[in-house]
């Protein structure tokens, strides 16, 4: 039996911001079963050399059937749940404003997480992405935010499910994972390019983990709609 104090408890642990969040949705979003071979990652053999460009701002990405806006979509998990991005600090930062950083993404069918008493709507997918003035190896740099986040995020009680997988598109490396946190099945992919590294969050719209390729494929689209060159937002 959980009593008023324990659901305080969990509650804080949680940190859940209770909101009502009206949404427009074309279609069915992330998650679904099946899905066309126009929607499959566009893998290449090897990331493109660098333009030179970098990136002054976070747009609002339109994924299909989705409807994406700034913010955490009024969910966190707290308790250093939420996924981020560690193990960059030898890269010069892009400044931001605070919070520009973030973007969720809701499907036309919302997620309802349940843990005892509580309930609460997520997202279909959290994002937190970070700019840089350079990033001269993104593999390299890819594969020290992923290490150094996931481990970090262990310690946390983010426990990891399978191995992770790694995906190399014209754009883009990213490499993604399934993981449990705080008993919810999460699939999580980090990606990176020459100007960025950021981070996926996938919350399960039918109780169980996002597919890693289809994470992926929907990974890089958050990715090449967000990043702007200019400072429109």
């Amino acid at each position: 039996m959980i009593t008023d104090q324990g659901r305080s408890v969990m509650k804080n642990k949680w940190g859940i911001l209770a909101a009502a969040i009206a949404v427009g949705v074309l279609a069915t979003g992330c998650g679904s079963d099946g899905g066309d071979k126009k929607d499959a990652l566009p893998k290449a053999e090897k990331l493109a050399a660098d333009t030179g460009a970098r990136y002054t701002a976070i747009r609002v990405p339109a994924l299909d059937g989705m409807t994406c806006d700034k913010g955490n979509g009024g969910f966190h998990f707290g308790s250093d749940l939420d996924m981020n991005v560690f193990g960059d600090d030898d890269l010069p930062q892009v400044k931001q404003d605070s919070g520009e950083d973030k973007v969720s993404c809701f499907g036309a069918t919302r997620i309802t997480l349940s843990k005892g008493a509580m309930r609460a709507t997520a997202p279909n997918l959290t994002t937190r992405t970070t700019l840089y003035e350079k990033v001269a190896d993104p593999a390299a740099s890819l594969d020290k935010v992923f290490s150094h986040t996931m481990e970090l995020e262990k310690g946390y009680g983010r426990n990891p499910v399978g191995e992770p997988k790694t995906f190399t598109t014209k754009d883009l490396v990213l490499k993604c994972q399934q993981n449990v946190s705080d008993t919810f099945p999460m699939t999580t992919c980090f990606w990176a390019n020459y100007g960025a590294i950021g981070v996926v969050d996938f919350f399960p719209p039918d109780g169980k983990h996002v597919p890693i390729d289809e994470a992926a494929a929907q990974t890089h689209k958050f990715a090449v709609g967000a990043l702007s060159t200019t400072g429109t937002s």
